[in-house]
């Protein structure tokens, strides 16, 4: 009973996806930027219901840009969750913009693509996120640089940090945790982390007890005279506190 509850997830979850598909291709196109956010974000909000995952919010989201929101990254459903709080423009690896379904609707999305073995690239990025900044958007980073385990908090790289420095606008920390919705424990089922694969992932997630995602948001803060690392490195100690608060 438990596998059909969840094939029943999965497929639920599937047309989802599909009915976001044909969204991005007939309908932003028609769609002003304060739409497509505002459709793009209720529709991360249905997705996670169709998951079992609520959303939980502490702190506050940003109202407005520019801002770049720094957050510890566990699991493919980090990006789902930062978008049902709060509408944001991620950076993404290349390599999702080359996925079937899931690329289009991260391309449809405003997801910007970063090739991080290029060294070049990331300059490149670093330009289109203090551009976006300028012009007064939300921008989310991963600074580990990929999945961590939901434990350990890997080192902040500090190259896309340089974007808010560049562009003089805040950085906001933010925390990920998802916890058991009964117990209140730290749940591992999302996680997507060494040799595990998304699909097993997925599956976990759909078949596992409900789920609860946790954002929760500190405060703005400004360089004030710090380089990218140092203060990537401070970040990184707040939004360990986030986390585990």
């Amino acid at each position: 009973m438990n596998a059909l509850r969840a094939a029943w997830r999965l497929w639920r979850a599937v047309l989802h996806a599909l009915r976001g598909l044909a969204t991005i291709t007939f309908l932003f196109p028609r769609m002003s930027d304060g739409e497509r956010e505002a459709r793009v974000q209720a529709w991360s909000l249905r997705m996670l219901a169709l998951l079992n995952v609520r959303l939980e919010l502490r702190g506050e989201p940003p109202r407005s840009g520019p801002v770049l929101l720094v957050a510890n990254h566990i699991s493919w459903l980090d990006i789902l969750v930062m978008h049902a709080a709060r509408y944001c423009r991620f950076v993404s690896k290349a390599d999702v913009r080359r996925w079937p379904l899931i690329g289009t609707l991260a391309t449809g999305g405003g997801t910007i693509y970063i090739e991080r073995e290029s060294r070049r690239d990331a300059m490149r990025v670093v330009h289109a996120m203090a551009d976006s900044l300028k012009r007064g958007e939300v921008v989310a980073v991963f600074p580990e640089g990929t999945t961590s385990d939901g434990i350990t908090l890997l080192p902040f790289h500090g190259n896309l940090i340089q974007a808010a420095i560049s562009a003089h606008a805040p950085a906001q920390p933010v925390g990920l945790a998802f916890i058991d919705a009964k117990t209140r424990a730290v749940s591992h089922s999302p996680s997507y982390v060494g040799d595990e694969t998304l699909l097993g992932s997925v599956w976990r997630t759909v078949s596992g007890p409900p789920l609860v995602a946790v954002v929760h948001y500190g405060e703005p803060q400004h360089a004030l005279g710090r380089g990218r690392r140092e203060w990537a490195a401070d970040l990184r100690s707040v939004v360990a506190a986030l986390r585990d608060g």
